[in-house]
């Protein structure tokens, strides 16, 4: 039986699934607030590491994923979703900082009122844009 040619980094890249699954989790930790250096401390790793799974570029191991699971409070299954479902990760809402920041603050609202005005502002800023 042929043996399967091991993949590397260096020569293919960053598997698919690795990167989807590190946008996964820095999704999840901009969404929590939470910066690189204080998940890597309570899940024992140094930023640098978070930052190499966050790209894809380290795998990461399932019991590392469990951890960063609960820290984040999702279920592993969450940080999968988009692979499951046979499609890649939404890139632009996904990934950008300022979209992230602004849903976690968005939820953070406590009024209803007061997020159906935001709402509003946000519909009012947008068409003035477009037009």
């Amino acid at each position: 039986m042929a043996k399967a040619k091991r993949r590397t980094v260096q020569e293919h890249g960053a598997h698919p699934v690795d990167v989807l699954v590190g946008q996964r989790v820095r999704m999840r930790r901009v969404l929590c607030g939470l910066s690189q250096t204080v998940l890597a401390n309570r899940i024992g790793l140094t930023f640098q590491q978070l930052q190499k799974y966050e790209s894809g570029m380290n795998r990461i191991s399932s019991s590392k994923l469990w951890a960063i699971a609960c820290e984040l409070d999702a279920p592993v299954q969450w940080f999968f979703t988009d692979a499951v479902a046979g499609k890649g990760p939404d890139v632009e809402f996904g990934t950008k900082r300022e979209t992230l920041e602004l849903v976690r603050n968005f939820m953070n609202i406590e009024s209803d009122e007061t997020r159906q005005l935001f709402l509003s502002l946000m519909q009012s800023v947008s068409n003035q844009s477009a037009a």
